[in-house]
């Protein structure tokens, strides 16, 4: 099972690693299979948690989500959302719940509990956690964002393919994030 914590940065000091035993160390059934990324971004945390924690608002980072309806809830732990996907992914819609958003330690975690029926994301379950990098000198400051997830492995498929697909698509999303933040930083926007 593929499970590296640094697929996109070299792995962080000790805050980092806390962050990975409390909240990304999973146990995947027999039938899937999981990874963490890691995302540094040259903005302030508040800026990025803003973002992050809009459980109703995916698509203001997310790339492959073209709409969200809210299905139930306001935004909170329970609430499930819809989002349409774009065109050209297996699924053309995907439910989420909201299963925990601590705004106090930075952890979001949400499930995908339905969608269409081409849905490649079976039992999928995504935890997002933000720390600051406390390796940086200077004004700026810089967040680390790790998301982890575990899925089913479709039918068909393998462990390492159904892992390059989901890590190709946080990926981008954890990219898209960064981008984002540090040019409002930049600007000054934002928190």
């Amino acid at each position: 099972m593929p499970n590296n914590p640094s697929r996109n940065q070299p792995q962080r000091a000790s805050k980092t690693q806390a962050m990975m035993s409390s909240y990304h160390t999973h146990n995947p059934l027999p039938n899937q299979c999981g990874s963490s990324l890691v995302q540094s971004i040259d903005a302030p945390l508040p800026l990025v948690w803003s973002m992050v924690r809009r459980f109703a608002h995916p698509e203001a980072y997310k790339q492959f989500i073209k709409s969200c309806t809210m299905r139930a809830g306001d935004g909170g732990i329970g609430s499930v959302r819809e989002v349409m996907l774009i065109s050209g992914f297996p699924a053309e819609t995907s439910t989420e719940r909201l299963e925990k958003l601590d705004d106090d330690m930075h952890v979001m975690m949400f499930r995908i509990i339905g969608g269409d029926i081409n849905h490649r994301l079976v039992n999928f379950c995504s935890t997002t956690t933000l720390h600051e990098d406390e390796e940086v000198e200077g004004a700026m400051r810089r967040t680390v964002v790790i998301e982890s997830y575990v899925v089913d492995v479709p039918v068909g498929s393998s462990e390492e393919d159904t892992c390059v697909f989901v890590d190709t698509v946080v990926g981008c999303n954890l990219r898209s994030l960064a981008k984002i933040t540090e040019k409002m930083a930049l600007k000054g926007q934002g928190v």
